[in-house]
């Protein structure tokens, strides 16, 4: 079964996102602050993790480079789950090692297709090319 981990302070984005996911067959998991989405995602490691960016304490920023840092939890995709959709913003995600990124407001009957479909290409070894496509498409918009 698929585990997704959600890390947003917003208790109503979580529960959308459980609902969402859940109704998909996956095993969701939340935590409402960066340190303990660090904490359950060093002790049950998922196969994605949503993180938004604007977090109390540790910010999404801090929680990925400490994931990307950690042998437990550096092969994790991270999606950025976030209200900030400037370009800098989502091109400072990737550079993080976020694989994508999802702006709010968002669909959230998107979100158990996009877990799917990340999840199916890391374990086919396109992690490389997930990000580089969200990189185009960022140029993309820069050079408009």
């Amino acid at each position: 079964m698929t585990r997704v981990l959600v890390i947003d302070d917003e208790a109503a984005i979580r529960l959308l996102c459980r609902v969402n996911l859940e109704a998909e067959g996956m095993d969701v998991l939340e935590a409402s602050d960066g340190a303990a989405g660090l904490e359950l995602a060093r002790s049950e490691p998922p196969d994605v993790i949503l993180l938004d960016v604007m977090l109390p304490g540790l910010d999404g920023w801090q929680v990925a480079e400490q994931l990307v840092e950690d042998a437990r939890t550096e092969s994790v995709p991270i999606v950025f789950l976030t209200a900030r959709a400037e370009v800098r913003d989502r091109a400072r995600g990737l550079d993080l090692g976020g694989i994508d990124y999802v702006t709010k407001p968002f669909n959230p009957l998107e979100l158990a297709p996009l877990v799917r479909e990340l999840i199916e290409r890391v374990d086919r070894g396109e992690r490389g090319e997930v990000r580089l496509e969200r990189i185009a498409e960022l140029r993309d918009l820069i050079d408009g």
